[in-house]
């Protein structure tokens, strides 16, 4: 799950969440270069358009490429509602394990989906230590030298103890979240979950509290000496794509794709 990488071109310092689509040419390098080392809400003058920084912990502040790190709340957040895929690692029985499942936020608490009889729910449940990781992937970075080869993301990590949701209630609202943040409109367009179904079904609750992100945006950054190398280098964008939807070989004809299914996208 990832979107087309934005670049900005304007003199104007703006935050990289923010960016107007297509904003990518050659004025924009001097502009991302000074990103990539220095966020324009760090510059002396420029107000931070983000809200709530956040105090890193030891286990959260970026030692390598700290340059990149955002302990931005709403920045984090924008990522997490971007995104619909984390994986959760955690250790059982001395064996690390990561698992990748959906997700979903609701002001600061972050809810995991997972089946009652899975390995993880049943460590979880426990309220044991876990880290998830949340990545958008934007594009490929080709340098001119091999080793400056990079590739352009937004990424959140977060830490803390996840607690099983047993309230009823709080639990369908956090499945009807987990179903609305992946496809806006189809929780109400289909049946809801049954006593068994529920019950076959886990969610996990995280609080957002000690987390992290980071980010890289921008063309390659080569050596100076190697600018003259004769090679193409550049951004490749990756974006997902949504298809046009597929009729259920047994849908009633008379049915047609809804608006959410054929306008789908990920983008904020």
């Amino acid at each position: 799950m990832v979107a087309a990488i934005q670049l900005p071109c304007r003199a104007k310092a703006r935050s990289p969440f923010d960016l107007a689509p297509g904003e990518f040419g050659p004025r924009a390098a001097s502009q991302v270069l000074h990103f990539l080392f220095t966020h324009p809400w760090r510059l002396p003058g420029v107000r931070s358009l983000m809200s709530q920084p956040s105090t890193p912990t030891p286990r959260t502040r970026l030692v390598r490429e700290a340059d990149r790190a955002v302990y931005d709340r709403e920045a984090a957040y924008r990522i997490l509602d971007e995104g619909f895929l984390c994986h959760v690692g955690f250790v059982a029985d001395g064996q690390p394990f990561v698992i990748p499942t959906s997700y979903g936020r609701r002001d600061d608490s972050l809810y995991v989906h997972g089946s009652a009889a899975s390995r993880m729910l049943r460590q979880l449940k426990e309220g044991v230590p876990v880290c998830v990781t949340v990545t958008l992937l934007e594009g490929l970075v080709l340098a001119r030298s091999i080793f400056n080869h990079s590739m352009n993301y937004r990424s959140v990590v977060i830490l803390g103890k996840a607690t099983l949701v047993d309230d009823p209630e709080e639990k369908l609202e956090a499945l009807r979240l987990l179903s609305e943040h992946i496809l806006p409109g189809r929780w109400a367009d289909s049946r809801q979950p049954n006593e068994r179904e529920l019950k076959a079904t886990s969610v996990l609750r995280l609080p957002i509290e000690e987390f992290s992100a980071k980010v890289r945006l921008g063309p390659p950054i080569d050596d100076e000496e190697d600018y003259s190398f004769p090679t193409w280098a550049g951004v490749v964008p990756l974006e997902m794509i949504a298809g046009a939807p597929i009729n259920d070989p047994r849908l009633d004809p008379g049915l047609e794709v809804p608006a959410y299914a054929k306008r789908y996208t990920r983008k904020r």
